[in-house]
């Protein structure tokens, strides 16, 4: 049998797996037509990768709807 040559070092799986354990996934559905349009946009905008664009856009609404709640009071 021949060993695996590209097999991960167990020290590198332990490393990913502590860096991923300070994240949450959240997962939502979209149509591919629209997924196609997301990463589209991410593209042109300029960001590392659709999930930094998502979380940008998620920042960002959340800001313009805190400041529409600040302006009702």
């Amino acid at each position: 049998m021949r060993a695996m040559a590209n097999k991960t070092p167990d020290y590198q799986i332990k490393a990913v797996k502590k860096y991923q354990e300070k994240f949450r996934e959240i997962r939502f559905r979209v149509l591919p037509e629209e997924q196609e349009a997301i990463i589209a946009h991410a593209k042109m905008a300029g960001d590392k990768s659709t999930s930094a664009f998502l979380v940008r856009a998620v920042k960002e609404t959340m800001e313009r709807d805190q400041e529409k709640q600040n302006e009702k009071k």
